[in-house]
């Protein structure tokens, strides 16, 4: 039987691909997928990381919260050793993430990172208002926010959650083994393993509406947002990166998808692998609902709701520039979707795509000058990400 969240074609995303963003990447596709493909895609929805649950049960039903908690936390920290009892599931989880795939290249991975990294700001605006923003059109994939009480806490956990990740798993070396970033993505792991738990227990959630809870499919989603979407944002934006910098984003997101407990054969590799699985994905979402309407309200307001940046007028501002970026990304048709007013703002991002694309040319004119946009670009990131999570609450 057929998933109650499954609308095909959609009446939201499919108008992605007839908007300029869309058109421009499935003219680097070979073919689209078959309504057979996608109607096996959708059978992800039914599919979840079990490893992980097994954990859930054993180590916060079975020691409570806080000591649960407590333990995981020493043992990222500290390793085995200092844990040395703990649940068998647990323990299969960490050492699992010991053993690296075969396929994994820490050159390449590491080139994805760097381009993360000398995008600068631009990276982090992408991913807030084109991967963050743009993913609020489905009402599906958002529908465990809403259950986990993500619209009453408001936006700025979620942000600062995203962001403090994303920073930590982007550094220079951050996910090899034991590393900030690889201790990270373990601990996101056990949390949305924590998420689809809670919500399933819920007598409001049902399976047969929306599939389950963080399921694989909507996990494979996200991981576009990270690298497919992240990408086309910046390009957009004036970056061009070289052939060696895309591989080497998606090889970044294709391990941090399997440390998060995603079959590896399902993480695209390239870019036209990953144009037609976001294909699959958009053409069934339904559309936005009065929940995912409330979180687009929430983050275009989110400057407003923090200590960052300290003026008023400095909030009211970034308001305003971040939805001249959203109806960039994303069109007006979207952005009219998710009821979100138009600002002459829009005319920021035209802007700093010109000024990106001047620095560009200068990279290619002189290659060591891109080693000083990485450190720059890297410092900004850590320097504003601290501010923010300082201002959030939700610092270090």
């Amino acid at each position: 039987m057929p998933l109650a969240r499954i609308q095909y074609p959609s009446p939201g995303f499919s108008q992605h691909w007839k908007e300029p963003a869309g058109k421009n990447m499935l003219k680097r596709v070979s073919s689209l997928p078959t309504v057979e493909e996608i109607q096996q895609f959708n059978s992800l929805y039914l599919k979840c990381d079990t490893l992980a649950d097994k954990v859930v049960v054993d180590l916060f039903e079975g020691l409570g919260h806080k000591q649960g908690h407590a333990l995981l936390n020493t043992l990222l920290e500290k390793g085995l050793e200092a844990v040395p009892e703990i649940p068998d599931s647990l323990r299969n989880v960490y050492t699992q993430s010991y053993n690296l795939p075969s396929w994994l290249d820490d050159d390449l991975m590491q080139t994805g990172a760097e381009f993360c990294q000398r995008a600068g700001l631009f990276s982090l605006v992408t991913l807030r208002n084109y991967s963050l923003m743009g993913g609020y059109e489905s009402a599906a994939i958002n529908k465990p926010l809403i259950f986990t009480g993500a619209l009453k806490a408001g936006p700025a956990k979620r942000l600062s959650d995203t962001l403090a990740f994303w920073v930590d798993a982007t550094g220079t070396g951050a996910m090899k083994p034991g590393a900030v970033g690889f201790n990270a993505t373990i601990k996101i792991r056990i949390v949305h393993a924590l998420a689809r738990y809670y919500t399933r227990k819920s007598p409001e959630w049902s399976d047969d509406q929306w599939g389950i809870p963080v399921n694989e499919g909507d996990m494979i989603a996200t991981y576009l947002g990270f690298s497919l979407v992240f990408l086309e944002g910046l390009y957009m934006q004036g970056f061009q990166p070289s052939e060696e910098e895309v591989k080497g984003i998606f090889h970044l997101w294709k391990y941090i998808g399997y440390m998060l407990g995603i079959h590896a054969d399902l993480l695209p590799e390239n870019k036209e692998q990953a144009i037609q699985t976001l294909y699959k994905w958009t053409m069934t979402q339904p559309p936005a609902d009065g929940d995912t309407l409330a979180l687009a309200h929430a983050l275009m307001t989110a400057p407003l709701t923090v200590t960052f940046p300290e003026k008023n007028w400095q909030k009211k501002l970034l308001v305003k520039i971040y939805l001249g970026f959203n109806y960039f990304y994303l069109g007006k048709h979207a952005c009219k979707r998710m009821k979100l007013p138009f600002t002459v703002f829009v005319c920021v991002p035209y802007i700093s795509a010109c000024i990106n694309s001047i620095n560009e040319y200068k990279i290619k004119l002189f290659p060591k000058l891109r080693q000083r946009a990485v450190q720059k670009g890297r410092e900004a990131q850590v320097k504003i990400t601290d501010a923010f999570l300082l201002s959030t609450g939700y610092g270090k």
